[in-house]
């Protein structure tokens, strides 16, 4: 099936891209040699589904590599990056996504990936589990099971279990300790800044920034705000989370009254109608605005559009939004991921890690799908301790082991 892509002529800049990340992800280098003489997936059609990134390329690389038939598509409209498309379909994969797709082309482009009838999918934020439920239910008898990335994804992923519509096995990668552990916190943290600050080109210290949802993600936000010398602001609904952000070091408070004073809204809380015209009428001029959870449902852009009496483009991936009394209120990407819509997504190391995880649970998948149920499961205690020793393994970084008697200990109810 013929690749659907914006621009072929751009394969060499997209594959210099994804060779450049793939020396600066030792993991899946590691398993790259691995799967070359394993062939694990060899007869097993795999379709991707994961931000189309370079990153993103690799992982899908991998698993050609490991004798998987490939299909790659996006799983946001505006984080595919057309070079990156090029080169993969340079390279020989199949690729059905563009940067800037409408809904119907980026539900065209899920459906073209899926034609291929996989046997194992690799999800992120849940389209794919969506449309094999829905619209494409006669694929469900090719389907083993498959892998979600993120939080978002696993929250749709557990709702289908408990109302037990899954129909195949499901891993929740993102509940891995090293996926939110690194990924979500340290990798969300790092790229969801480089968005804003390379679209941007404000200052940070010294303002005030409200970052709403206190998850792993959450934290890593507020970390680097701190770090960038801003006074950080967290809005929760869960008091647990909202205690652990004062004892942090944070202010909490709802977000009504952070809208008052805010000069960077940051969502990451996989909610809906987490800033709306309530909000908007409080704010400032010149307040950024932007999301970093997965759907572009946190800032309420439909209400933004309906209040402002004036929409101008500021600068690229930055909309103005004129309200009645003469105040701009800026939204970046669309209210879509920033720190891939707006930036090149996680650092390569991290997403070392983290598609890691996704290669092994897939094989994982594979072995045993037959005896798992259709459930959402976790990643192996195994798999997730491995990946944490082939990380130190590339730092150089040793560590101690358990003698027998101390695990002997350890395993006594005795003293």
């Amino acid at each position: 099936m013929k690749s659907v892509i914006r621009d072929i002529s751009l394969a060499d800049k997209g594959k210099q891209k994804i060779e450049w990340v793939r020396k600066n992800m030792p993991l899946l280098r590691s398993l790259e040699d691995e799967f070359r003489e394993t062939k694990p997936f060899n007869g097993v059609r795999v379709v991707v589904s994961v931000h189309l990134e370079a990153k993103t390329a690799y992982l899908a690389k991998l698993f050609a590599i490991g004798g998987g038939e490939v299909s790659v598509t996006g799983s946001n409209p505006l984080s595919t990056q057309d070079d990156v498309a090029a080169g993969l379909v340079a390279d020989g994969l199949d690729v059905y996504a563009w940067y800037n797709s409408t809904k119907e082309e980026y539900e065209e482009h899920l459906n073209l990936a899926l034609g291929y009838k996989p046997n194992i999918i690799i999800d992120d934020g849940g389209d794919l589990v969506n449309l094999l439920h829905t619209k494409r239910k006669e694929l469900l008898p090719h389907i083993m099971g498959g892998c979600e990335e993120t939080t978002t994804g696993v929250l749709r992923l557990k709702a289908m279990e408990k109302e037990e519509i899954l129909r195949f096995p499901m891993v929740a990668v993102n509940n891995a300790n090293c996926k939110f552990l690194f990924d979500n916190r340290y990798g969300t943290g790092q790229s969801v800044w480089d968005g804003i600050n390379r679209t941007t080109n404000l200052i940070v210290a010294g303002k005030n920034v409200v970052v709403a949802g206190y998850g792993w993600c959450g934290k890593g936000i507020a970390m680097r705000a701190k770090g960038f010398g801003a006074s950080v602001i967290v809005t929760e609904v869960d008091p647990i989370k909202a205690a652990e952000a004062v004892m942090d070091g944070f202010k909490v408070m709802k977000m009504s009254d952070a809208a008052k004073i805010g000069d960077y809204f940051i969502t990451v809380t996989g909610c809906r109608d987490v800033i709306t015209a309530e909000h908007f009428n409080l704010m400032k001029d010149g307040v950024i605005l932007c999301n970093a959870g997965h759907f572009d449902v946190e800032v309420s852009v439909e209400e933004l559009e309906k209040i402002a009496v004036e929409k101008q483009i500021q600068r690229n991936n930055i909309t103005g939004y004129k309200m009645e009394n003469g105040r701009w209120i800026n939204l970046l990407a669309e209210g879509r991921l920033v720190n891939l819509a707006a930036g090149d997504g996680h650092p390569a190391e991290i997403m070392d890690m983290s598609f890691a995880l996704q290669a092994l649970s897939a094989e994982y998948m594979l072995k045993n799908y037959n005896k798992l149920g259709n459930k959402v499961i976790d990643v192996p205690v195994d798999i997730d301790q491995k990946v944490a020793t082939m990380k130190l393994k590339s730092w150089g970084v040793k560590i101690d082991k358990l003698s027998k008697e101390q695990k002997n200990y350890l395993n006594s109810w005795a003293e």
